[in-house]
């Protein structure tokens, strides 16, 4: 009696262990099933949110072309480079300008611009804020000097291993180019600031078209090359090779890159002044060790 119901425990064990084996290969197949549902449904969401990922840099890089369309377009309403300097730019040109310009500094494509291979290159300056040494530097010049007798055509600079070179282009009776030349040294201290040290003041000798000379002036430019003829070899070669100033970096500045891209390059001082540049040729090809020495955190 006692063995007949051991064995009748034991089939009834081995029928119950059958029947939740059963069951678990059911789940299972069940729960697999539903797993290959889950993860068509992951996937699906997956290839949605990447999509919607490439849609929304679409839609930024879009924003930022037309906030860089608009800004090029203001400079050319406010009247370029020549009725900023003359003092001609109205308020309302000017406010036009600055909120286009931070408009564009929020889209800045560049997080560490002061190492970017961008940087490197000729820039045109386009703009200048009401407190920029550049703009202050141009009206005392314009203001002082009659039309009539000297232009300034335009600042330029060439930005190069971790040295500036700005370029304020002259021309003197509609005739005679001139070119005075301020080199500085750019030291990185963050991803976006950096040190600018003046070095050297050149001024460069001009560059005179005989043919462009007004007929009142030849006698008097014949006279002029004359007596630099005769003059000592080192006065002689002082006038040929240009005049230099030594600054010995008496003269320095921060600045901070808000925008960098191929094309335009935006920079404001302590004062918060903007100056914006637009590139005069191809940006140069980008590498992997960056143009000017890292800062150190």
């Amino acid at each position: 009696m006692a063995a007949t119901f051991v064995g009748f425990q034991a089939i009834t064990a081995l029928h119950l262990s059958s029947t939740k084996l059963v069951n678990l290969s059911e789940s299972h197949r069940s729960l697999g099933f539903r797993r290959r549902h889950r993860g068509c449904r992951w996937k699906a969401m997956v290839q949605q949110q990447t999509y919607q990922g490439a849609s929304a840099n679409y839609a930024k890089e879009m924003e930022r072309l037309s906030a860089k369309e608009s800004l090029l377009l203001a400079f050319k309403d406010a009247g370029g480079f020549e009725s900023l300097i003359s003092g001609k730019t109205t308020e309302i040109q000017q406010i036009d300008v600055n909120e286009r310009v931070v408009g564009l500094e929020r889209l800045n494509p560049t997080p560490r611009p002061t190492t970017s291979p961008f940087l490197e290159g000729r820039w045109n300056f386009e703009w200048f804020g009401a407190g920029s040494p550049g703009l202050l530097a141009a009206r005392f010049l314009f203001e002082r000097t009659p039309s009539a007798v000297a232009n300034l055509v335009g600042l330029d600079a060439q930005i190069k291993d971790g040295y500036a070179k700005v370029a304020a282009n002259l021309k003197f009776f509609n005739s005679i180019e001139g070119k005075f030349l301020l080199t500085s040294k750019l030291s990185v201290e963050g991803p976006t600031r950096m040190k600018e040290e003046y070095t050297e003041g050149l001024v460069e000798p001009p560059t005179v078209s005989e043919q462009a000379i007004p007929e009142q002036l030849k006698g008097a430019f014949g006279q002029a090359t004359n007596t630099l003829q005769q003059l000592p070899a080192p006065i002689k070669d002082a006038f040929t090779n240009g005049l230099k100033l030594p600054l010995s970096g008496a003269f320095q500045r921060l600045i901070l890159i808000s925008y960098l891209d191929e094309e335009i390059l935006i920079i404001r001082d302590s004062s918060g002044a903007p100056e914006v540049l637009t590139r005069l040729e191809g940006p140069p090809p980008v590498v992997l060790e960056p143009a000017i020495t890292e800062y150190e955190s």
